[in-house]
């Protein structure tokens, strides 16, 4: 079993920053393909992010390209999603997931095997 926490969300202004965290309570953690996702109310849960194990192989949403950036760092079992230039429409619950099965990122929500709690991001206009 394994269990991921995210924190970072809160309150921000259009044009502003946020980084999200996500910590996973497996030391094989190095082995996951990691990914962010988010759900607006009202919505299906959207692909935003995803990561290999190795960071070597990166996949973004559109709608986020060039202004988030998925990392991780295998020895603090971290996943990160650094967002700059939030917009309104960025507002979301956050989820990070954890797929052990392929070595490869996957944008599909049924790829991912474990997920954390969520963490809600608000952005103003």
């Amino acid at each position: 079993q394994v269990q991921l926490v995210e924190s970072g969300g809160g309150l921000v202004q259009a044009g502003g920053s946020l980084r999200l965290s996500c910590v996973a309570s497996k030391r094989t953690f190095s082995s996951y393909v990691m990914g962010w996702f988010r759900q607006a109310p009202g919505k299906e849960r959207e692909f935003v992010a995803a990561i290999s194990w190795s960071g070597g192989t990166i996949y973004y949403a559109d709608s986020v390209k060039e202004r988030f950036t998925i990392s991780r760092d295998n020895a603090k079992n971290t996943a990160s999603l650094q967002m700059n230039s939030l917009k309104p429409e960025d507002t979301a619950v956050y989820y990070c997931a954890a797929d052990f099965i392929r070595s490869q990122p996957s944008r599909a929500y049924g790829s991912y095997e474990y997920w954390g709690q969520g963490t809600q991001v608000t952005v103003s206009s």
